[in-house]
């Protein structure tokens, strides 16, 4: 797409910031010009765990957030402001220089795309008129060569906690929003930030949503994963420095920030499938339904400050708990964002070492593909 028609369409640009860090030399949050390598993965990595192997499957790419495929291709964005689309053996941009205020935790964030339509969405961090920061879902048009129309804007936004995880399921689309480092947001119902949304693929609240408003659940502190297990949707939450939680999320529901972090005995809130203290910063969410038998049906989310894919086997449906936990690849590739099942079925993973936190190694950032042994 034209730049210019870009900016045009979505209105005044937001400055592209740099994180806090060790970036690349030359390069603000990490990037430095570099063009993304895809490696032909014919050489697999053994892995941590049993009967399992890594496959590099791209290099070099700028903080990758977003994944979502699309007629057999996989598309990415990088937190900097680009779409990227890794097929046939190659990386290619699809949209460059979109933009996005990317300071902090900000950026281009989530992508979903439409399931019959030809639309894609995007979380985006910017840089609204009146100055800081603000978050909105913006919506592609792919038939228009990703024209952007913004369906949501002035979502509370700030230099953490953005939150930026996008599914779409069962006719509407979800979206996560951080308290934008504003504890209070997560009790207040009329402010956008600090919930889960629920929004038609035009924008509009879900007509079937508790509150008369795009919120669908409150009381969130940083959720940043979204996945559907038998017919529910899962997410996944940073805590402070405990209880980072995997929630089942329903509808009107107050899961308890800054109340509560983990279980409580107070009825109000929503307790969590699980908690983690001290924090690994849980960053992603897929349930497993590909060829590694071992693993059909089994949670796995990426961990930034963790450092490793985690597993997690539940028990139950209606009330899961957690029946068997494994930690893999325990400190292999540094930090791990967002962990997602690839167009061929196969689980694959991203790091996120340039993100202004990490100790990148040459190769970051990645993509990682994980097969059977």
């Amino acid at each position: 797409m034209d730049r210019r028609r870009y900016l045009a369409t979505l209105g005044a640009a937001a400055a592209l910031g740099g994180c806090a860090g060790r970036p690349r030399d030359g390069g603000a949050d990490g990037a430095d010009g570099v063009s993304p390598t895809v490696t032909d993965g014919d050489t697999p990595t053994p892995a941590s765990g049993d009967g399992v192997a890594v496959e590099p499957l791209a290099t070099d790419l700028s903080v990758p957030w977003g994944a979502a495929s699309r007629d057999g291709d996989l598309y990415l964005t990088e937190r900097p402001g680009r779409i990227v689309r890794l097929a046939d053996g190659a990386i290619e941009p699809v949209v460059e220089d979109v933009p996005v205020a990317a300071v902090g935790e900000g950026g281009l964030l989530g992508l979903a795309f439409h399931p019959e339509a030809p639309y894609a969405y995007t979380h985006q961090t910017y840089e609204p008129d009146g100055g800081g920061t603000a978050n909105r879902l913006v919506r592609h048009d792919l038939d228009d060569d990703w024209a952007p129309e913004p369906l949501i804007e002035g979502i509370p936004g700030a230099h953490i906690h953005d939150g930026g995880r996008l599914l779409v399921h069962d006719d509407a689309l979800y979206v996560t929003c951080g308290d934008a480092a504003t504890g209070a947001h997560g009790q207040d119902r009329d402010v956008l930030a600090g919930s889960v949304l629920r929004v038609t693929p035009d924008g509009d609240p879900h007509p079937d949503n508790p509150f008369d408003s795009p919120v669908f659940s409150y009381g969130h502190r940083n959720p940043q994963g979204l996945t559907v297990r038998d017919g529910a949707v899962y997410s996944t939450e940073h805590g402070p420095s405990v209880g980072d939680e995997i929630n089942v999320l329903r509808a009107g529901k107050n899961y308890g920030w800054p109340e509560v972090t983990g279980a409580s005995d107070d009825g109000r809130f929503a307790d969590p499938v699980t908690s983690y203290s001290p924090t690994i910063a849980p960053a992603s969410a897929a349930v497993y339904d590909g060829p590694i038998e071992a693993w059909q049906g089994d949670f796995f989310f990426g961990t930034l400050a963790g450092e490793h894919l985690h597993r997690v086997r539940f028990d139950g449906d209606e009330a899961p708990g957690v029946a068997a936990e494994e930690r893999l690849f325990d400190g292999e590739f540094g930090r791990v964002r967002t962990v997602f099942t690839g167009p061929d079925g196969h689980l694959h993973l991203t790091t996120s070492n340039r993100d202004g936190r990490g100790d990148p190694v040459a190769a970051d950032d990645r993509v990682l593909r994980v097969v059977p042994a």
